[in-house]
C-alpha cells in the first residue's frame, strides 16, 4: 500500500507528486545493485522516493516521529560544484494512510519555522546539490525532508569540504556509476518550538560511497558539533561498524549489497 504525497514550494504555486510506502521499489535504482540498506530499526519509517518536475531524483527513508531523514540515497553526476542560491524550500505533505482526513504538515516533519530560532544551525541537506549536475537534479535537493539541521561551523569547516572532496575523487577516477548514502545518527537532542521538541539534531553525519569497478568503498563520519567536528574517513566494514556502535536502529547495518565488492576487481 502507499499514499500519494503533494509537494508544495515556498514563495511559488507549484505542485509535485511522489510516493511513500514500506519499500523503494518504484526507486530502488538510486541503490547499488537495486538494494537498500538493511537492518535499520527504525519507528515505522517512511520511503520516500523523492520527485521533482516528474522525474525521481533520490530516496529517503524519513522518520516522520523524530522529523528527521535517517539517511537519503543516491547517483552521483559529475559537477562543478556550483550551488544553487535561487531555489525555494520544498515541503512534502506525508500522509499517514489511516483514514482520509490528512494531517497538518507539521505534524509529519519538519517545517521552516522550526529552524527560526535554530541560530547556530543551518539546513543541510543528505542529498547535496553539489553532487548533481543539471538544475533540476540540484532545485530537487531542497526538500525539507532532504535536511536536517546542522551546526553551522560543522557544516562550513568539515562537512562542505569534505563533500567537494568526494566530488573531486568520483569527478576524476571513478567512470561508472557512483552511488552515495548520506545519513545521520541521534542521540535525543533537540531544537524546540512552543515548548515542544520539533528538530532532531544530528550527533553524527556520515555518508559511504559505492563507485563498482574502480576502488574499495569508503566513507566518512563526523561529529555535528563546534569542534572537535573532523571528518573521518574509513573504509566501509569500519563505517558500518562504527555506526552499529552508535545508534540501536543501525545495529545490523549493511550500507551496499555484498559491501560494494562484487564487481570490484581491486577486492
Amino acid at each position: 500500500m502507499f499514499c500519494t504525497l503533494s509537494f508544495f514550494l515556498l514563495m511559488v504555486f507549484y505542485l509535485v507528486r511522489a510516493t511513500v510506502s514500506n519499500s523503494f521499489r518504484d526507486c530502488s535504482q538510486f541503490f547499488y545493485m537495486q538494494t537498500p540498506p538493511t537492518g535499520i530499526k527504525g519507528s515505522n519509517p517512511k520511503h520516500i522516493c523523492q520527485k521533482y518536475v516528474d522525474k525521481l531524483r533520490y530516496a529517503t527513508l524519513y522518520d516522520s516521529s523524530h522529523h528527521l531523514p535517517l539517511y537519503s540515497a543516491y547517483i552521483f553526476k559529475k559537477s562543478n560544484g556550483k550551488r544553487r542560491a535561487d531555489t525555494p524550500w520544498m515541503y512534502e505533505y506525508i500522509y499517514i494512510c489511516v483514514d482520509d482526513t490528512p494531517p497538518l504538515i507539521e505534524d509529519s516533519q519538519t517545517v521552516l519555522d522550526d529552524y527560526i530560532d535554530a541560530v547556530d544551525y543551518r539546513r543541510g541537506p543528505l542529498t547535496p546539490d553539489q553532487h548533481q549536475a543539471d538544475p533540476e537534479h540540484k532545485s530537487s535537493t531542497y526538500m525539507l525532508t532532504n535536511t536536517v539541521p546542522l551546526v553551522t561551523d560543522f557544516l562550513d569547516s568539515s562537512w562542505n569540504p569534505y563533500l567537494n572532496l568526494i566530488r573531486q575523487r568520483l569527478n576524476n577516477f571513478c567512470h561508472s556509476k557512483s552511488f552515495i548514502v548520506t545519513g545521520v545518527t541521534f542521540s535525543g537532542a533537540a531544537i524546540k518550538r512552543d515548548n515542544r521538541d520539533r528538530l532532531v539534531i544530528p550527533k553524527h553525519l556520515w555518508l559511504a560511497y559505492c563507485c563498482p569497478f574502480m576502488f574499495p568503498s569508503y566513507g566518512g563520519y563526523a561529529l555535528n558539533e563546534q569542534t572537535g567536528n573532523s571528518v573521518m574517513e574509513v573504509p566501509l566494514k569500519t563505517l558500518e561498524s562504527f555506526l552499529r556502535s552508535q545508534a540501536d536502529i543501525y545495529r545490523d547495518l549493511a550500507v551496499f549489497y555484498k559491501g560494494c565488492v562484487s564487481e570490484n576487481p581491486l577486492e
